[in-house]
C-alpha cells in the first residue's frame, strides 16, 4: 500500500514538472525575440517570419490575434507569394473580395482589425515588405 502511494506520489510530481517544463517551453517560444527588422519593425529577411514571430510583432504594436487576423495574414502571404510584392489597401481589398467574400474585403473590416493602416499593419505582422504605395 506505501508503495502505491509512493508510486503515485511519483506519478503526480512527474506530471507536475512536466506541466511545468510545458509551460516554460510555450512561454519562451513567445517571448522570443523579434528577428532583425528595419527601422520600421519590417522584417529585414522573409525567410525569419513564422507564426509565433508574428504573434510577437502583433504584441509589440498592442495587438492579440484573432482567426480573422489570421485569415487576412495568410491570404496577404499568399498574394505576396503569387505578385511577390506586398499589396496596397485597394489591391488587397480586392484580392480578400475574390477570396474570402465582400463582407471581409471592405476598408472599415480591415481598420478595425489592423488599426488605420491595415494594408501596413498586416503586411508587417506577416513579415512582407512595407507596401511600396503607403506612406
Amino acid at each position: 500500500m506505501a508503495d502505491h502511494k509512493q508510486d503515485t506520489e511519483s506519478v503526480t510530481n512527474n506530471q507536475a514538472s512536466d506541466t511545468a517544463l510545458e509551460k516554460k517551453q510555450k512561454s519562451q517560444e513567445h517571448s522570443q525575440e523579434i528577428p532583425a527588422t528595419d527601422s520600421e519593425g519590417y522584417l529585414e529577411n522573409l525567410s525569419d517570419w513564422n507564426e509565433n514571430v508574428a504573434e510577437q510583432i502583433a504584441q509589440s504594436e498592442g495587438m492579440q490575434l484573432t482567426e480573422a487576423h489570421w485569415q487576412i495574414i495568410h491570404l496577404l502571404r499568399r498574394f505576396y507569394e503569387e505578385f511577390e510584392l506586398s499589396p496596397a489597401m485597394r489591391p488587397l481589398v480586392k484580392y480578400i473580395g475574390l477570396h474570402l467574400g465582400k463582407e471581409q474585403a471592405r476598408s472599415i473590416y480591415l481598420m478595425q482589425l489592423f488599426g488605420d493602416s491595415p494594408a501596413k499593419m498586416a503586411s508587417k505582422i506577416a513579415g512582407l515588405p512595407k507596401p511600396t504605395n503607403c506612406l
